[in-house]
C-alpha cells in the first residue's frame, strides 16, 4: 500500500498549497496547509484505495463527509483524537 507523502505541492485547485503532514495514525490524518503564509488544517480519515493500492487523500467532495478543515490547530486535533477514538473508522 502506498502511503501519503509526508510533504507535497498541491496541483490543480490547490496550485500553490504547501501540504505537511503533522500527524498521523491508523486511523486519520493531519495536514498544516499554507498558502502564502496563511495556514489551515485539514484533517481526514485514512481511505484506501485498493484500486491504485494507495492511501488517497481527499478531495473536495470529501470535505464535511470523512474530511475537515479547520483554522485552529486544537479544534484540529480534537476532530483527529475523536477520528483515533471511533470504533467503525
Amino acid at each position: 500500500m502506498r502511503e501519503l507523502k509526508k510533504e507535497f505541492d498541491g496541483r490543480g485547485q490547490v496550485k500553490g498549497f504547501r501540504f505537511t503532514q503533522i500527524e498521523q495514525n491508523h486511523k486519520a490524518f493531519i495536514y498544516q496547509v499554507d498558502n502564502n503564509g496563511t495556514k489551515h488544517y485539514e484533517v481526514f480519515k485514512r481511505v484506501e484505495n485498493t484500486h491504485y493500492n494507495c492511501v488517497s487523500y481527499p478531495t473536495n467532495k470529501a470535505f464535511g463527509i470523512w474530511a475537515w478543515s479547520f483554522f485552529d490547530f486544537n479544534n484540529a486535533i480534537a476532530k483527529f483524537q475523536e477520528l483515533t477514538e471511533t470504533n467503525n473508522g
